[in-house]
Parts: C-alpha cells; sequence; structure tokens
C-alpha cells in the first residue's frame, strides 16, 4: 500500500511539474531594465579649509585630527571605490542615484564624483548648505543618463530646545525628476542625533518624520500613485515610532496599505544586520523607503526587486577594541585609514523591457 502511495505522488508531482513549467520558463523569458538606488553617510567627508562660523577645526592640516590633504584625497579614493562597487552585481552602470549625508559642501561632492573610479558614472550633484553647527548636509548624486532633475530644494526641519531656542540640524533634501521616463520623487535625510539619550532626543526624529510625511502627503493628493523614496541616516532603527508609526513604513509588504511606505531594510534589522554600531549593539540607521506603487509588478514602470546593506569585509574592522564595526576613517583623532562608521544600503529597480 505504501509503494502504491508513492507511485500515485511522484505521478502527482510529474503532472504538476508539467503544468508549472511553461509558467516558469516564461518568467524565466522576461527581460529587465534594471536601476540601482542607494544611500551612504559619508561620515564626516570634511575638506582641510577651516571655514568660519562652523565647527571644522579639527579636520584641517593644524588640527587635533592631522587632517591633511594627502587624508582627505585617499578618504576620497576609499569613498569612490566602495561607490564604484555598489549594485554592481545586477548593473554595470552601478548606482543610478546615491543620497548621502555628513558632507561638508558641494566642492568635496565634485572632487569625489571626479575620481577616475567614478568617471564612467558621470554623476551630477544636487547640494544646498544646512544650517548645522558642524557644517554638515545632505545631497544627492544621480547619472543625467537615469534621471532627469525637474526641481529640488531643501526643507528646513524646525525643532526647538526646552528653552525655546532653534536647534540647528540638517535640513531634509526634496529632489523631483524623471527616472528614466518616469516621474519620481525623492527625500534625502540625516534625522536629529540621539545626543541627550534615545527618549529625549525622539520628539526632534519624530519631527523629521512628520515632514516627510506632510510631503508625500501632498504628493499623494495629487497622484495616489505617485512613487517617492525616503531615504537616510534617520538615527532611528525601523521599529521605532518615529519610522513605523509616523512616517508610515511598514517592514512587511502585506501590511503595506494605501498611503503607506515599504521598508525593506525591517528584515535586515530583525535578523541583526545593522549599518553601524555602538558600544557592542548594532543599529540600522541608514534605511530606503518608498510608498507602495514601487511595489506593484503588474505596472509598465520600475518595481522593488530587492535590498542590499553592502558590509563587506575589506569594510570592517579586524583588530583590536572596535573589531567587527565598520572601518572608519578615524577612531577618536587616530587615523585608521577607512571608509565610514556606517555601511551603505541600497535597493534594485526593475521594469520590463
Amino acid at each position: 500500500m505504501k509503494y502504491k502511495h508513492m507511485i500515485i505522488r511522484s505521478l502527482f508531482l510529474l503532472i504538476a511539474s508539467a503544468i508549472l513549467m511553461p509558467l516558469n520558463a516564461q518568467e524565466a523569458e522576461k527581460k529587465y531594465k534594471v536601476a540601482c538606488v542607494g544611500f551612504w553617510n559619508f561620515e564626516n567627508l570634511f575638506d582641510t579649509e577651516d571655514t568660519p562660523d562652523v565647527r571644522d577645526s579639527e579636520f584641517t592640516p593644524d588640527g587635533r585630527k592631522n587632517y591633511t590633504k594627502e587624508i582627505y584625497k585617499e578618504k576620497q579614493g576609499n569613498l569612490a571605490e566602495v561607490i564604484s562597487q555598489l549594485g554592481t552585481t545586477m548593473t554595470p552602470d552601478g548606482l543610478a542615484i546615491l543620497g548621502v549625508c555628513e558632507v561638508e559642501n558641494k566642492m568635496v561632492l565634485e572632487d569625489l564624483v571626479a575620481h577616475k573610479k567614478l568617471e564612467k558614472q558621470n554623476y551630477s550633484i544636487v547640494h544646498y548648505d544646512s544650517p548645522d553647527k558642524r557644517g554638515i548636509d545632505v545631497a544627492l548624486l544621480y547619472q543625467p543618463k537615469y534621471f532627469e532633475v525637474t526641481a529640488s530644494q531643501n526643507l528646513p526641519l524646525m525643532i526647538y530646545e526646552d528653552k525655546g531656542n532653534r536647534i540647528y540640524t540638517r535640513d531634509i533634501l526634496f529632489v523631483s525628476g524623471i527616472f528614466d521616463g518616469e516621474p519620481m520623487h525623492v527625500l534625502v535625510n540625516h534625522w536629529p542625533s540621539r545626543s541627550g539619550g534615545e527618549a529625549r532626543s525622539a520628539p526632534r526624529r519624530n519631527a523629521a518624520a512628520a515632514l516627510c510625511r506632510s510631503v508625500i502627503d501632498s504628493l499623494q493628493t495629487a497622484d495616489p500613485d505617485v512613487k517617492v523614496i525616503v531615504m537616510g541616516d534617520m538615527n532611528d532603527d525601523p521599529s521605532n515610532k518615529s519610522m513605523c508609526k509616523i512616517l508610515r513604513a511598514k517592514g512587511k509588504q502585506k501590511k503595506v496599505m494605501k498611503g503607506d511606505l515599504f521598508n525593506p531594510m525591517y528584515e535586515f534589522y530583525k535578523k541583526g544586520i545593522g549599518t553601524t554600531a555602538w558600544r557592542d549593539a548594532w543599529s540600522l540607521f541608514d534605511q530606503i523607503a518608498f510608498s507602495e506603487k514601487l511595489l506593484d509588478k503588474r505596472q509598465k514602470g520600475y518595481f522593488f526587486h530587492k535590498a542590499a546593506v553592502h558590509n563587506k569585509k575589506f569594510m570592517v574592522q579586524k583588530t583590536g577594541q572596535f573589531k567587527g564595526y565598520p572601518l572608519r576613517t578615524f577612531v577618536g583623532d587616530t587615523y585608521m585609514g577607512g571608509y565610514s562608521d556606517h555601511f551603505p544600503v541600497y535597493i534594485y529597480l526593475l521594469k520590463e523591457k
């Protein structure tokens, strides 16, 4: 009897395979265009000049870090090397769009995109100076081959201390354009830090999330099917209130409702994978979330394929107190010759040809 059941089961599997094979073959024969969108916190990409009214004196040749032009050039080369690799497993063009933060000015970005390792990408730059006291800004690098910018603006984040004094922090960069033939909007963020403690500083990040949400609401009122990408160093994890409640960035596709965002970084966070480490604990502050239209594989435009954290071995510190952490440029005032204290993140988008 057992042998008879085995024969029947085998026949059933053969029939099922015969039915399913044409569908799988048809799916495999589809041709897709691939585009990659990423974000990276550059960790203190400063020039070597002492800028008035900016707290950057440590990043000068005479400062306590002895930040020379040679170190600056090596930092640029290290960043360029990593950027040149991102996304290339699926597309030779690499990153079509890269949001960045912790850059001092537009000049340091112009030096970066002119690096020989990035020449073929021909990156253009969207940058505004922020009122942050350390002089660090957010920006967007993009390949004109993929993205045509039609509008951009910096959105000031108006937050205040208990005594009513304004806290000067990074603006949010809002860029609109045409992404390979279809409208796309990008918000690049570097939300307020956890200085003073996570709970005490949370309202500042909640305010940043609310500002992003208000922009998204306005866009979705005008067009419910709008495609919006929100990226940045949020200084919060995917599970924090700022992300999942205020921004409405859900971690599971089945929970994404009309108007919500999907946050693919949540699955990495659940698995204990982070982008930055502090006191032997990993956080996944660097995130890319997007509107639910990018989950729809039936529409003609780009749709989400998969996400990644770029945490390659050469970007990890091998020895010492911070073994296993991202390999930084400096630890304190000690030069390490590394990349950043954050790993970059990126997503792949597909579009049927």
